[in-house]
């Protein structure tokens, strides 16, 4: 990491990968200086061609040993910040704090039994970075990941999440892990069809995956759009759950996506 200030360095990026003409998955080199929990984000900048930084919070989606930190983003038409991102090429330099932040971490959490995450869009990243987490499989008898988006081509990181079940660290229990895709804009027979807090609802979701949603035994991460987040919340809650705060630890840890 290169200094900018007692704040801020700049990192290089090292890779990007295109999934759709909208979403963008990039790494950069990490400074060995930089930590952080699995499920906090980084703050990053570019600067604007009149020289004003814009910066935008990113979950970081890579492992807590990696090398390098991997952020997944949705480009944003004409967003100030995206716009810049999209252009860059490898070897380009990205500002970062040198600091991660958030609570959307399991230490929100006193042990269950299930660990439920549920994401729609780019709000997938933070929970590829807590599935990297040896502590997470120690934790959790079963792993539940939910990711919902409009159309099929949206469903990033598929083969990843698949390999999580290999991991040499955990392939003995890697079939405690549950991927369930969701879609709400076109069918598939591998997917259930809906908006994730509809299938909360109506007991979808917990029938497919063959779990149910109890306080005593489950701990629900959520993370995406604001109004999924806030939906999600909302069904949750009809369920006896609640958000989860440090003096009073409870079932819920919610993060806006975006």
């Amino acid at each position: 990491m290169i200094a900018v200030d007692a704040k801020h360095g700049t990192a290089c990026l090292l890779s990007r990968r295109r999934w759709t003409s909208k979403l963008l998955s990039f790494r950069l080199a990490r400074d060995p200086s930089f930590r952080f929990v699995p499920g906090q984000f980084a703050r990053l900048g570019l600067r604007k061609p009149n020289g004003s930084p814009v910066w935008r919070a990113y979950s970081i989606a890579s492992a807590p040993w990696d090398d390098h930190l991997e952020f997944y983003s949705i480009i944003v038409p004409d967003g100030q910040f995206t716009t810049l991102l999209d252009a860059l090429e490898p070897g380009d330099e990205i500002m970062i704090e040198r600091s991660a932040y958030g609570f959307l971490t399991t230490s929100r959490f006193a042990d269950g039994r299930d660990l439920w995450m549920l994401a729609t869009g780019t709000g997938l990243a933070p929970f590829l970075s807590i599935l990297q987490d040896e502590d997470t499989w120690r934790r959790f008898e079963r792993l539940v990941l939910v990711h919902g988006v409009r159309a099929s081509a949206e469903f990033a990181y598929r083969e990843e999440i698949d390999a999580l079940r290999r991991h040499p660290l955990w392939a003995d229990v890697g079939e405690r892990l549950v991927y369930q895709p969701v879609l709400s804009r076109e069918p598939a027979p591998w997917a259930l069809a809906g908006r994730i807090p509809a299938l909360l609802d109506d007991g979808t979701l917990e029938a497919r995956v063959g779990l149910r949603i109890e306080p005593a035994h489950s701990r629900l991460m959520v993370c995406g759009s604001p109004n999924m987040v806030r939906d999600t919340h909302r069904a949750l809650m009809r369920k006896d759950c609640r958000l989860s705060r440090l003096a009073a630890p409870a079932q819920i840890a919610v993060e806006n996506g975006w």
